[in-house]
């Protein structure tokens, strides 16, 4: 806030909903956390065009999955299928246009589905874990529309959640 010429008090509260709670009692008169979730919370107030959220970015946060320490066979699974949806996106493979792909005879294309090679058995995973993912949830531009972008209330622009080649910071690295 300092670097942005705001002058403020800080406030600690026990938990995020109090945070809330007190900001829509008026008992303090803003609240800084990531984009996301400053216009979910924003979408829940009784007015959600009465609050403005400002362009200014304090810190860049990080946002991913994250599982319990001590199972790294979980750990590799939900880490690649993350890079799944990613990988998806890059190759222009979509829940809407799987079957297009099924019959590619790129090897990169029959390895990332499962056709060939033993992608998933590293991992625990079937050969065909990606091409389920995309059959079911879509690649990460899909999830990201869905639940964030232009399909809902938050329509929350892609930004850095861009993959690397469109200006963003997301890349899967390489389905071997």
């Amino acid at each position: 806030m300092r670097k942005l010429g705001v002058d403020y008090t800080p406030v600690v509260f026990e938990d995020i909903n109090a945070v809330y709670k007190a900001y829509s009692e008026d008992r303090c008169q803003g609240v800084t956390s990531d984009r996301s979730q400053l216009l979910s919370r924003r979408s829940a107030f009784p007015k959600p065009e009465d609050h403005i959220i400002l362009e200014a970015v304090m810190s860049k946060e990080p946002l991913a999955p994250a599982v319990a320490d001590g199972d790294e066979q979980w750990r590799d699974a939900v880490t690649w299928i993350v890079y799944s949806t990613f990988e998806a996106e890059d190759l222009g493979i979509r829940s809407g246009n799987l079957d297009q792909f099924l019959g590619s005879e790129d090897p990169v294309i029959k390895r990332f589905l499962g056709k060939e090679d033993n992608l998933g058995s590293g991992i625990g995973l079937p050969n065909d874990f990606a091409l389920r993912v995309v059959k079911h949830v879509g690649n990460y531009g899909q999830m990201y529309d869905r639940n964030l972008g232009p399909q809902t209330k938050l329509n929350l622009p892609r930004g850095q959640n861009k993959l690397w080649k469109d200006g963003g910071l997301l890349y899967s690295p390489p389905f071997r």
